[in-house]
């Protein structure tokens, strides 16, 4: 049973099956006593984390003051027990970031690891990305832009809790050093750090700090059981999707059929009638649509409430996107002229000895995280208090101050642990917390003075919009008998995530959104005039993991390996050929995987070939040699191996579990039934019954490798995902002789 949980508001059978043979001690968290203490104490370092706002150096010189971002008293929290509570300034979505995060600021504070906790940040400025300025949890960029600051943090508050010591044993502080949660002096004396987190608090926050040497790690680096592992593996985890305040009611919301659609009437009164509904409200949406938010008791009833009205809708106005119509519009743009990227020459092609004229399609897909959005708010007379899993909480903040008229200064956003996102929890307009915060006001309006949680059932999160963007590929190559390619002109046609949104200025350039081809030509040589149609449709688009590497990687890989087909050469060799002198971490990836892996030295199974892709994604570099077959005329997958260049892994056992999850949700856009598509501007797809994402018997047997590094790491979150599709494809055009143009896979 989860914590906290109001199950009265579920069916009866339901609640029943959860509640039967469950005890007290299953109901309580182990770290409730944790953090009753910790709250009790009122001058543990950082007990009060707005202290840190105006917390100046020791330097006592005017303008040397630490950025909210560097200072311990933020992050650090250290009861007197000696526990050590770490803020991160990152959601944690199933990534990992709250031990990575945590692993990073233990190593140069020397704290006892078995007494390290974690918790989530908030929208305070203290919790920005240090190098974009923004709260952000997004791009692979946790543990790669936190990793100096997060070093740093730990390290500063270990130089104040020395301080502390010295003044104790009236000594000087470079007789003194630190170990597994202790500072430790001359003639054997000891100190806990939580005997001395009080007076180190007082100490002045030194300005610079020297890190260890990667030589000395002895958190960092070493596989790592995740924080969070013993409580989500248990079911008492809570996530934001079970947060219950004092009086709280929750909404479901009927939204239209259609994008943008608003309602014509409204029949409530059998609604109404439902035991438990408190309101039956009409609400603004996201881009322009109305909808009728059901307000009760807990989620049953209003989800009755719900199934209960009798809507009409006002469709005439809107645009009805047709996926079939869709993808001929696409072909006709792809032969116009467009915008370029690349322009190299394209005169070879007509004399190339050999060619190639190939089109891909790649669908919208939905995000389909496990746990469905939803959003919970409190408001007074001048506050807002939030509770989501928010990637960012800074822009939701301000957004929530914006539809209730308040300064975000007013606005706290409690972060919520979240199951799963892959982009979804980061929309420009924060659609999902606006929608909760004008459900909030209205019931509010409506007498209804408590907190309401906004809650989306699965087929609501499906149909919900803020896919990643159906892609059409066109290209025309030439290359001689050896494999250079002469020239490679390529087109792409989809929908642009980034304009509109707060990073248009900086990924928009030309008319061309980089989010769309990012991935393309690199790492190869290659001459390439690359084209680009950004059309505008009625379909809400954003970025989904991996985000443009989830086509280009697939387009590149394949083509790659299919010129090395036709010139009869070995797809390892052709690629590390094309790599040269540049490109040692692709090489290294790729080099790894075919080692572990047996390719080429090791003789498959009949009916099975080698597939093989190497693909750069937010800097680091993910390489697959796969095993597959075909097996009553559906591709199965059985083995995967995986070599992976991500420079220095912080936690390897959290690569393993990145690289297992992405090639997994890889392998799902593969399958069929894996696209959303509509019809007359209905999504046809509603639940995981007719979207289709790999299932445990579709999983292969995964192998993880490492390339060995010592420079700053990359990120890890997304980079699994984009090589599996096109490796897995590559064999299975080996077995057949037909090279795979779309996804999911056709064979036929």
């Amino acid at each position: 049973m989860l914590p906290n949980l109001d199950y009265s508001e579920m069916p009866r059978a339901l609640q029943h099956m959860l509640t039967r043979g469950q005890g007290e001690e299953a109901a309580t968290l182990p770290r409730r006593k944790f953090l009753k203490l910790a709250g009790s104490v009122g001058l543990a370092l950082g007990a009060f984390p707005h202290l840190a706002m105006g917390q100046t150096t020791n330097s006592g010189q005017a303008g040397n003051v630490l950025k909210p971002t560097q200072q311990p008293l933020a992050f650090v929290q250290i009861a007197p027990n000696g526990e050590v509570t770490i803020a991160v300034n990152r959601l944690e979505f199933g990534q990992g970031v709250q031990t990575g995060l945590s692993m990073i600021l233990a190593e140069e504070l020397d704290a006892d690891w078995s007494l390290v906790r974690s918790r989530h940040g908030s929208n305070d400025p203290a919790y920005v990305d240090p190098l974009f300025g923004i709260h952000l949890t997004g791009g692979s960029n946790s543990v790669k832009n936190s990793f100096t600051q997060y070093r740093e943090l730990g390290a500063r508050a270990r130089a104040m809790l020395l301080g502390a010591a010295a003044v104790r044993w009236n000594v000087d502080v470079a007789t003194l050093h630190t170990e597994a949660g202790s500072v430790l002096g001359p003639g054997g004396r000891k100190l806990s750090y939580g005997e001395l987190a009080e007076a180190a608090m007082a100490f002045p926050v030194p300005e610079k700090v020297t890190l260890k040497s990667p030589k000395d790690f002895r958190i960092i680096g070493r596989p790592t059981t995740r924080l969070d592992a013993r409580a989500k593996s248990s079911g008492r985890q809570p996530f934001g999707i079970d947060v219950h305040r004092p009086g709280q009611l929750t909404a479901v919301v009927a939204r239209p059929p259609m994008f943008g659609a608003r309602l014509t009437s409204v029949d409530d009164s059998a609604a109404r009638a439902v035991k438990g509904v408190r309101a039956v409200l009409r609400v603004p949406l996201d881009r322009g649509a109305e909808g009728v938010a059901v307000i009760a008791d807990g989620y049953w009833p209003a989800k009755q409430g719900r199934d209960a009205l009798k809507l009409e809708w006002n469709t005439a106005g809107v645009e009805k996107v047709d996926s079939e119509q869709q993808l001929a519009q696409y072909r006709v743009l792809a032969a116009q002229p467009g915008a370029r990227q690349f322009d190299a020459d394209m005169a070879p092609l007509a004399t190339a000895p050999r060619q190639l004229e190939v089109e891909y399609v790649f669908p919208y897909l939905a995000h389909a995280a496990m746990e469905p959005l939803n959003c919970t708010v409190a408001l007074t007379n001048d506050r807002a208090e939030i509770w989501t899993g928010s990637q960012c909480p800074g822009l939701d903040g301000a957004a929530v101050a914006r539809v209730l008229g308040i300064k975000p200064e007013q606005v706290e956003v409690h972060v919520q642990m979240a199951g799963g996102g892959f982009g979804r929890r980061f929309s420009s307009g924060s659609d999902f917390v606006v929608e909760a915060c004008e459900i909030a006001k209205a019931a509010r309006a409506a007498g209804l003075n408590v907190p309401v949680r906004t809650l989306w059932s699965r087929e609501d999160d499906m149909r919900g919009g803020y896919y990643r963007p159906m892609h059409l590929h066109r290209a025309r190559i030439g290359f001689d008998e050896r494999g250079k390619v002469l020239a490679w002109d390529h087109v792409i046609v989809g929908q642009s995530i980034t304009t509109g949104s707060v990073f248009e200025q900086f990924q928009v350039k030309n008319g061309i959104d980089a989010t769309a081809t990012e991935g393309m030509r690199e790492p190869y040589p290659l001459p390439m005039r690359l084209t680009v149609h950004h059309p505008k449709l009625n379909v809400p688009v954003l970025w989904w993991r991996s985000v443009g590497s989830t086509h280009t990687a697939f387009v590149m890989e394949t083509l790659i390996d299919e010129i090395a087909r036709s010139t009869k050469q070995d797809p390892v060799a052709y690629r590390i050929q094309l790599f040269g002198d540049k490109n040692a971490r692709h090489r290294d990836a790729l080099q790894l995987a075919v080692d572990k892996s047996g390719y080429g030295k090791q003789q498959l199974p009949a009916g099975r070939a080698w597939g093989v892709a190497v693909h750069e994604s937010f800097q680091s570099v993910v390489a697959y040699v796969v095993e597959a077959s075909v097996q009553d005329g559906q591709p199965k997958l059985h083995r995967v191996t995986a070599g992976v260049h991500c420079n220095l892994a912080v936690n390897p056992r959290s690569v393993e579990a990145q690289i297992q999850g992405a090639a997994i949700m890889g392998l799902s856009m593969c399958l069929p039934g894996s696209a959303i598509t509509l019809k007359e501007g209905v999504v046809e797809q509603s639940n995981f019954g007719d979207f289709t994402v790999a299932r445990i018997t579709d999983i292969p047997t995964l192998d993880v490798h490492i390339v060995p590094s010592a420079e700053p790491p990359t990120g890890m979150g997304e980079p699994g995902l984009p090589p599996l599709a096109p490796a897995f494809a590559n064999a299975i055009a080996q077995l057949t002789g037909k090279p795979i143009r779309q996804l999911p896979f056709k064979l036929t």
